[in-house]
């Protein structure tokens, strides 16, 4: 089952299913108005949304229309509950050797994550206002997912029962200003702006194989300029799959209905596949050349990430952005 947030229903939009391919979908205004709602009765909700999604494969779904993701905003355009997390402890270890700061060996053993803003989500094909070049505009490429109810000390293995949807992130990152706000020793802020996500979420199901073992084992496609930038594999030297993640959130509050779950950077040790953000590229250049060559982001700068099935099909739509003078 596939579910977005089209606009013009206030400021949580109107739930819609979406076809498998992204071709079509309906309202379900009679079942739920938002996502949300669906979320916080979903054992209840999601077999009448399976209903729909059944009857618009089979051509069957009343008042069907064409589904236009510029249409679409973030799944959840806010959410109660962002939490982003650094399951890709390879890129952690080379961002922060960018910015000259030792890893912990705990790093490895212990998830890392932020809360980060949640009240004002970007759709997949808004533009990125931001205030200023001079502070090193970055894409960061992941997968998310998004829980009901998850009591406080759920165990890893009965985490993943929680994982209802899944979606693609990009959470947009001003690297110059986060030494600064990480050195008063109080987290991020300014340093991330709002964040991006996919026109679709979609439930673990429409992934078949590639949802294993709390992991999404697809490669994410990266562009820039459109230019391919990287390709990592979702599923591949991830350390902390999501159902970890969700234990490590969990031990000691709850995630109500709706919270996001972010993977952090996807990164694999496997450089050919190239990156799914600058700062990562620029850490290696500075490794291999003596000095980082990239550039960060520009005004008019367009990014699009995108996940593929075995047959060549997007799977989420694709968050296509452009960077603009706020």
């Amino acid at each position: 089952m596939k579910l977005a947030t089209l606009k013009g229903a206030g400021r949580d939009g109107q739930l819609v299913v979406v076809s498998r391919d992204l071709s079509k979908a309906v309202a379900v205004p009679q079942v739920a108005a938002t996502l949300q709602a669906a979320l916080d009765d979903w054992s209840r909700i999601a077999p009448k949304l399976a209903e729909v999604a059944a009857a618009l494969e089979q051509g069957s779904a009343k008042d069907a229309f064409a589904f236009d993701p510029v249409q679409a905003m973030a799944p959840l355009p806010r959410a109660y509950h962002w939490v982003d997390g650094s399951a890709y402890v390879n890129h952690v270890e080379l961002v922060r050797k960018a910015r000259g700061a030792q890893m912990p060996e705990s790093f490895w053993t212990d998830p890392l994550v932020y809360q980060g803003g949640s009240d004002d989500f970007l759709g997949a094909r808004q533009d990125v206002p931001l205030p200023s070049e001079e502070h090193g505009i970055d894409l960061e490429g992941e997968v998310a997912i998004i829980t009901d109810d998850v009591p406080m000390g759920t165990t890893r293995a009965a985490a993943l029962g929680h994982i209802k949807l899944i979606m693609l992130v990009n959470d947009w990152s001003l690297r110059n200003l986060i030494p600064g706000e990480l050195a008063k020793g109080f987290g991020f802020y300014q340093s991330k702006p709002a964040t991006a996500f996919s026109p679709v979420a979609v439930t673990p199901d429409e992934l078949g194989a590639a949802w294993s073992e709390g992991k999404v084992h697809l490669p994410l496609v990266v562009h820039i300029n459109g230019q391919p930038f990287g390709k990592p594999n979702a599923g591949v030297d991830m350390t902390f799959d999501f159902a970890r993640l969700v234990e490590h959130i969990t031990l000691t509050r709850n995630a109500r209905a709706g919270t996001v779950l972010g993977s952090g950077t996807i990164s694999n040790y496997d450089r050919s596949l190239g990156s799914a953000c600058i700062a990562e590229r620029r850490t290696l250049e500075q490794i291999e050349q003596g000095k980082p060559v990239t550039p960060f982001l520009k005004f008019g700068d367009s990014v699009r990430i995108e996940m593929f099935d075995d047959a060549g099909r997007s799977i989420f739509g694709a968050i296509d952005q452009k960077v603009v003078r706020a």
